[in-house]
């Protein structure tokens, strides 16, 4: 649990640090939808990778109707992901997103062919 609330306060803290619109700690953990679509993913993810797949795509689908943004369960996403107006992204199973990267409205990250590792 501890693990996740570092999780969740180091996001928080990089939107304040890169996000000029980001007025404090408290706004950014509690009303950004990046931070709350992540912290969400965390869970889900965790739960994916332990062959819970019902309950992962549950919670998964509940932070997309929530925040807007789409992060499949199996997605690696690394650390300090910034999701500025987040709308829109879409993160696929495929995706692995790696440290310090900052995405905007409307990005779709996965592949969508018909072969492995499309």
């Amino acid at each position: 649990m501890r693990k996740f609330f570092n999780y969740v306060l180091e996001l928080a803290k990089n939107v304040v640090e890169k996000d000029p619109a980001a007025k404090s700690l408290f706004l950014s953990l509690f009303f950004t939808p990046g931070v709350k679509a992540q912290a969400y993913h965390y869970i889900a993810h965790r739960l994916f990778l332990k062959g819970r797949y019902i309950l992962a795509s549950i919670i998964s689908n509940r932070a997309r109707r929530i925040t807007g943004i789409e992060i499949h369960p199996g997605a690696v996403l690394g650390r300090r992901i910034l999701m500025d107006h987040g709308m829109g992204i879409v993160i696929g199973e495929t995706a692995i997103v790696g440290d310090d990267v900052t995405l905007f409205h409307g990005v779709t990250l996965g592949g969508i062919g018909g072969g492995s590792g499309s």
